[in-house]
């Protein structure tokens, strides 16, 4: 589990194609002496699972399967790709954004970027499939990052919903990189799953 806060921006330095997917080598600033093989770190809102390291270059691997690669951005990734990362929730820690799977519902795409003073405005086309789970104030993990939603409004198409990244956000994360045009990884809340569900069953 995660919680949406990013704690490090971490590039790319390979991709290896593998028979079912690819192997990625991922350069961190993180302490990886203190990383366990097998331990769950989010990268651009996708938990992976560090499969070796090597603490001296500040790198680590993480295999990313066929199935996550045709639900996600990962498949975009090569040398120099910056990403976000979080290491996995531990008991005690501050929980500052919101409940974080790391299971990448749906790829939205950014539709427009609004400069607003020293924030950024962005507005992002989900799948028409997300709007029952997007709402007014609600949550949504956008690349890893928790953002509250400031405003929604479906089409017939897509469901648009526009966040507010304020200038700390816009450096500590790579939401301050996004162009138009560009593919993010979107989780929705857990809550809203449920609930979704819960009116389903009903």
């Amino acid at each position: 589990m995660f919680t949406g806060i990013v704690t490090d921006i971490g590039e790319i330095r390979a991709v290896e194609p593998l028979e079912t997917g690819l192997r990625a080598r991922i350069a961190c600033g993180y302490d990886l002496s203190n990383v366990d093989i097998g331990a769950s770190i989010a990268c651009s809102g996708v938990c992976l699972t560090v499969t070796s390291k090597d603490v001296e270059s500040g790198s680590f691997d993480a295999e990313i399967s066929a199935e996550t690669l045709s639900k996600t951005t990962l498949g975009e990734w090569k040398a120099g790709t910056k990403l976000n990362l979080e290491r996995s929730l531990r008991i005690g820690d501050e929980l500052g954004g919101h409940i974080v799977s790391g299971h990448v519902d749906r790829v939205g795409a950014v539709a427009v970027l609004q400069p607003e003073g020293e924030s950024l405005r962005v507005f992002i086309d989900a799948p028409r499939a997300l709007a029952p789970f997007i709402a007014t104030k609600g949550s949504i993990a956008i690349d890893g990052c928790s953002m509250t939603v400031n405003s929604v409004e479906d089409t017939p198409e897509a469901c648009r919903f526009g966040v507010n990244v304020i200038p700390h956000t816009q450096s500590a994360t790579t939401l301050g990189r996004l162009c138009e045009g560009a593919r993010v990884n979107l989780e929705i809340d857990m809550l809203a799953r449920y609930v979704q569900r819960m009116n389903v069953a009903a």
